[in-house]
């Protein structure tokens, strides 16, 4: 069965040169599916692998739009919808200067079986522009976001694609891509996006929902061997959304987390990170982690080296694809690290999940361990077919569930496939059969 995977891989390469996040993204699925296959042949069968590793539709487009000096900028658009078998396409969109059709790719391939293990009828889709919203004005960030929507609207629709928030697009950039939205399909689909204000249609606990869920990931591996996160001390990457609710939620279970970053350096505050003053530095101000350091007593900035050379008992990647390296994973090893679950998208390189893996620690991939994000917009999609809002309580309530039961669904995968606390191998195996299955049912389209 490992021809029949290698064969697909090689395929894949060759129909997507020089997509090298694609590739990883690939590789580490089909690597997975080995045994899955060996056990189920009917897998490989009516080139189902070869139908799941192509996006089942491709958008590129223009953005055309004026800056504040009535200079016309000219950005490139993407929605990959890459499968429906489960329900509509659902997932992020990313503004970010390093967004390509790899890049897009590879969070649409991800994006399958994290939403299958979410359980909730989501299908796998991701989009984005290599637009970037730092340093832009409110009105420069709105006129690109009407282009963008311009054309994206005819391709989505709350039966068809449901784009939410990823790097670069907040709650800014939603209320903007919205209105548009409305403006052009004379319709007030609310659940056409997710992330949305809680005035027109959002949900509680979305903002939190990936960091929070991350943290939860952790939590329940941590079970797994009678510990829990009291006590621990942290390491988080990124200071954006992600990461800021991470840090919370860990601070909530009695965590101290104490870092925290973004492209000038990491910040240490060794008496736990001051989350108050990190939210108004960051969430309000918009502002970079130096501002935190010159207002908070023994924190320090550190511009050379990365978060991961400080020693910490667990390690939570919450800024961007493969930052966390082979040197970085054996420096945290070495720093007696025995936890790391990913609040990013593909943050560990192949390199570090090997490290990882080979030394026994827990280690969680962030189709799995970040699942609470698209898992709280689906919870966001409900409430608007249903017309109402539920209490914070209640969509806490409901994500932790959904979190549960996703690491239940990975160990009890890992344990079928012969590969007990696997959580890679889990993750894949249990996403893919669900997806297959259900590929298999609705025929060869």
């Amino acid at each position: 069965m490992a021809e029949v995977v290698e064969k697909v891989y090689e395929q894949v390469v060759a129909r997507n040169r020089g997509e090298t996040e694609f590739h990883q993204a690939v590789r580490e699925v089909l690597d997975s599916l080995a045994p899955v296959i060996a056990k189920h042949p009917h897998y490989a069968e009516g080139a189902l692998l070869e139908r799941i590793v192509e996006p089942e539709r491709q958008v590129i487009f223009r953005i055309p739009w004026v800056d504040d000096a009535g200079n016309v900028q000219v950005n490139r658009g993407f929605r990959i919808e890459f499968n429906s078998a489960l329900g509509p396409y659902k997932g992020g969109l990313r503004f970010h200067p390093s967004v390509n059709a790899g890049i897009i790719k590879f969070l649409g391939f991800e994006q399958i079986f994290k939403n299958a293990l979410t359980n909730q009828a989501i299908g796998g889709g991701k989009g984005g522009s290599d637009f970037d919203p730092h340093g832009r004005s409110d009105a420069e960030v709105m006129r690109f976001c009407q282009s963008f929507m311009t054309e994206l609207s005819r391709h989505i629709g709350p039966s068809t694609d449901v784009p939410a928030g990823d790097i670069g697009v907040g709650g800014r950039e939603i209320g903007f891509l919205f209105g548009q939205y409305k403006r052009l399909r004379n319709s007030y689909d609310a659940g056409v996006l997710t992330g949305k204000g809680l005035a027109w249609g959002g949900s509680l606990v979305r903002t939190e929902a990936t960091g929070y869920g991350t943290v939860l990931f952790a939590q329940s591996m941590l079970a797994t061997r009678g510990q829990s996160l009291e006590g621990k001390r942290v390491a988080v990457s990124g200071s954006g959304n992600v990461a800021i609710y991470a840090i919370e939620k860990a601070q909530q279970l009695g965590a101290t987390p104490i870092t925290f970053s973004d492209s000038s350096g990491y910040v240490v505050d060794e008496a736990g990170v001051d989350l108050d003053l990190l939210k108004q530095v960051k969430e309000v101000e918009r502002g970079r982690v130096a501002d935190y350091v010159s207002r908070r007593p023994g924190a320090r900035l550190v511009t050379e080296g990365r978060v991961w050379d400080v020693p910490v008992d667990v390690a939570l990647p919450c800024a961007t694809q493969n930052e966390l390296d082979g040197s970085s994973a054996a420096t945290l090893l070495r720093g007696g690290c025995a936890v790391v679950a990913e609040g990013a998208n593909m943050p560990s390189t192949p390199e570090a999940i090997e490290a990882f893996q080979a030394a026994g620690i827990l280690y969680a991939p962030g189709k799995a361990a970040n699942a609470g994000g698209v898992a709280t917009s689906a919870l966001e999609m409900e409430q608007n077919a249903g017309r109402t809002r539920w209490s914070f309580e209640t969509a806490e309530a409901k994500l932790t569930a959904i979190m549960a039961d996703i690491h239940d669904s990975c160990v009890a995968a890992a344990e079928e496939y012969g590969r007990p606390g696997d959580y890679v191998l889990g993750a894949n195996a249990a996403g893919f059969t669900r997806v297959a299955d259900v590929m298999i049912a609705h025929g060869v389209v």
